[in-house]
């Protein structure tokens, strides 16, 4: 099981994330697209990262809204796998 993130371990992490919050125990981005189309080819380009890294996120879409929720659901809170995965998630367009 991965090791849950101190409080300073997770402010020094969220610090270099741009677009990225944390909400409790959950790292969260949202962005906004021209359309549903583009919407859903960008939750596409998800899977093959979150399949690789074998940490899934939860993601919740609004016609042109995608909005993505990181936590690790085994560890009870944040830990590396989540902003490993963000910075990954970050570079995608």
């Amino acid at each position: 099981m991965a090791q849950l993130l101190t409080e300073a371990e997770i402010q020094e992490q969220a610090k270099v994330l741009s677009g990225w919050a944390v909400e409790g125990a959950k790292l969260q981005t949202t962005r906004k697209f021209q359309d549903f189309i583009q919407a859903i080819g960008f939750v596409n380009k998800l899977v093959e990262p979150a399949e690789s890294a074998g940490h899934h996120p939860d993601i919740e879409i609004s016609y042109n809204k995608v909005k993505i929720i990181l936590t690790t659901h085994d560890a009870g809170g944040l830990t590396q796998n989540d902003f490993d995965l963000a910075g990954v998630i970050s570079q995608i367009q």
